[in-house]
């Protein structure tokens, strides 16, 4: 299955969808703008929340929640490091490895593809796409990609600003 998410359509106080392969809306994504600590909110085409993002608000590296029905399912923690951004995902027994800046990484459980993503040029528009090999991890798989996505927006924005 692949998820497409328009490029740099994300904001925490802006509303986008995300497409799957033929273009249809698939999920609605909705930041909130006047909260402590970014928060995100995943919806289905029914209207339906299916996951939650939140953001610990006292901790020195970025670090995220993801709530599925109400119940935290990942934590996913910003490493310390000096060069490339690196990633941890707690509770999914999932590793992530790649190229974070050039959109370009996976996902991975003992060596299985959880998710690939990678940015896609020739769709419509400049979008990231991603590669989910079995549907049942599509709602984690697609809240972890957006967290980490926010984690890079926030840094980029962070460095501009100085």
């Amino acid at each position: 299955m692949h998820l497409y998410i328009k490029q740099k359509v994300f904001s925490w106080g802006d509303k986008f969808t995300v497409k799957d392969e033929t273009g249809r809306d698939r999920y609605y994504v909705e930041g909130e703008v006047f909260s402590f600590g970014k928060k995100l909110h995943i919806y289905d085409i029914h209207g339906r929340e299916v996951a939650f993002i939140k953001q610990e608000v006292w901790s020195f590296l970025p670090r995220f929640y993801v709530f599925c029905n109400e119940r935290q399912v990942a934590e996913i923690k910003k490493e310390f490091t000096f060069l490339f951004p690196k990633y941890t995902i707690e509770g999914l027994g999932w590793e992530i490895d790649g190229s974070f800046m050039a959109h370009d990484y996976q996902i991975t459980q003992n060596g299985y593809p959880i998710v690939a993503i990678r940015k896609e040029w020739m769709s419509w528009g400049d979008s990231y796409e991603l590669d989910i090999r079995d549907a049942k991890d599509e709602i984690i798989a697609l809240a972890v990609v957006l967290t980490i996505d926010c984690v890079l927006d926030a840094q980029e924005e962070a460095s501009n600003n100085h």
